[in-house]
């Protein structure tokens, strides 16, 4: 069934919109003021710009270890990633036609992998992700997402993505070796030190500073697919190194760079559908998992729709009160992503906002989401490609990905009002230096209702915004609430 007449339309229709054929009239081609040849170009350009997920999901969830010891296989991690990012990807092509891709979303793997999996199993992890993609759907299907949305102030959710971004580049840092935690015989208050013992020392180290500096002078450059294009260059350069230097297998950290014995292998997909819904609660108990899954849900909730928003103007798609008609299949597509994802144990999926680099070629239908979707389900027999790209190559991009994410999203904080200032910073600092985005989400909404309140304006507060808070109080006093209950 093609897109109703309420879907999308560019801004600036042709003079000639007439459909030319079934595929054109399907997808609104022409009416959208496109053809083919842009749209095949757009869908190889999002793909080149976001293809740097194969590598660096596996490396995030890859690095975790859940409560009883297990880590996830690096080939299957690879062969999920492409195959939910196919997948979803061409789902939001043919239900909300709009050239958005979804992938595995950064900043949601690492709350699974060092969140939610070191306290339960890898299944029960991926189970909360399937809970939270439902719970999306629900709230779309019930309009309960855009009041929820309401509730939190628009610098508070900025600052959520400012944190997760820091959160994100503090995991690079430390994974590649330039920043390292200092053990505790150090007898030392300061728990991070640069490289070893204050000096970076070793080549995996330069790969990884000279990884960061190319990234930084792509994306200044403004080159299409910068991200990959220094994953692809720096791994090639660590192949080098390795070939040529003495450099101990243990120094690259999980992944030895190599020549790979073969390009193309079968998929393994032993990944898929190993999802316990509610086991997880059964490990962390019904309150702790339920922050749990509103975490998840938080994490790519605001996200999601920033990049939904912001992709959708830049293709020219808004409509005269920059409303972008068919949200509701889009977001709908965006809870099945999450739910999606947890059922093939890569995290949830969310729209990219390197859908961007599409739009830039041109693609302005589902078309392009066709064609890039169709590329992730091709990679699928790639695998042993991105399994020789060592953190180091990889680490660089989680930098600039943090660094993106903070650039777009700290001038659009009110910095003049305190009540919302000071939760904002709380709410940035938190994650990473207590390493949990729960944590941040948490004492970002406790002080806004706080600083409200303190100041007269508790009606101001969305009613929603202080049923969240009761959960988040929760909590943080949980472990003397079980002591009082006499069930710690």
């Amino acid at each position: 069934m093609p897109p109703s007449a309420n879907s999308p339309v560019d801004a600036v229709q042709p003079p000639d919109a007439t459909p030319k054929n079934a595929l054109d009239r399907f997808f609104q081609i022409s009416r959208r003021g496109s053809n083919v040849p842009r749209e095949i170009r757009g869908g190889l350009a999002t793909f080149f710009a976001m293809a740097y997920i194969l590598v660096l999901n596996p490396i995030i969830l890859g690095a975790g270890t859940d409560k009883f010891g297990h880590q996830l296989d690096s080939g299957q991690l690879v062969t999920g990633t492409a195959l939910m990012a196919g997948l979803t990807t061409v789902l939001m092509g043919l239900i909300g036609n709009v050239p958005i891709a979804l992938a595995a979303g950064l900043g949601i793997n690492a709350v699974v992998a060092l969140q939610l999996a070191p306290q339960m199993s890898w299944p029960d992890a991926m189970g909360m992700v399937v809970l939270a993609g439902l719970v999306l759907m629900i709230l779309v299907a019930s309009g309960l997402r855009q009041r929820v949305l309401d509730a939190i102030p628009n610098s508070l959710r900025r600052a959520i993505a400012i944190g997760i971004g820091l959160f994100i580049a503090l995991i690079g840092l430390v994974d590649s070796g330039f920043v390292t935690r200092n053990p505790d015989a150090a007898h030392t208050s300061v728990p991070l030190g640069l490289g070893t013992a204050g000096r970076l020392e070793g080549w995996p180290v330069l790969v990884f500073v000279i990884g960061l500096a190319l990234t930084f002078v792509l994306l200044l450059r403004k080159a299409r697919g910068a991200i990959l294009i220094s994953i692809v260059t720096t791994t090639v350069l660590a192949i080098v190194i390795n070939s040529v230097a003495n450099v101990p297998d243990k120094s690259w950290g999980l992944t030895v760079p190599g020549v790979p014995r073969r390009i193309v292998d079968t998929p393994d997909f032993g990944l898929l559908g190993q999802v316990s819904l509610y086991g997880g609660f059964r490990e962390v108990g019904l309150i702790t998992g339920v922050l749990f899954v509103f975490t998840v849900l938080l994490s790519g909730f605001f996200d999601a729709m920033g990049t939904i928003i912001g992709v959708g103007e830049e293709a020219g798609l808004t409509d005269r009160q920059g409303q972008l008609p068919g949200m509701g299949r889009i977001l709908m597509v965006d809870g099945v992503g999450v739910a999606g994802g947890g059922l093939g144990s890569v995290s949830a999926n969310t729209c990219f906002v390197e859908s961007t680099a599409g739009v830039g070629e041109g693609a302005r239908t589902g078309l392009a989401n066709l064609v890039t979707g169709g590329l992730f389900l091709l990679a699928l027999v790639f695998t042993p490609l991105a399994l020789v790209v060592p953190s180091q190559a990889a680490t660089p991009a989680l930098v600039a990905v943090g660094f993106l994410i903070m650039a777009s999203n700290v001038k659009e904080i009110d910095w003049s009002d305190f009540t919302i200032a000071a939760p904002a910073f709380l709410t940035m600092i938190a994650m990473p230096f207590t390493y949990s985005i729960t944590n941040g989400i948490g004492l970002g909404v406790l002080s806004f209702i706080l600083f409200r309140s303190a100041t007269g304006r508790f009606r101001s507060i969305p009613w929603l915004l202080n049923v969240v808070g009761v959960c988040f109080l929760v909590y943080f006093l949980l472990h003397p609430i079980e002591q009082i209950l006499g069930i710690g």
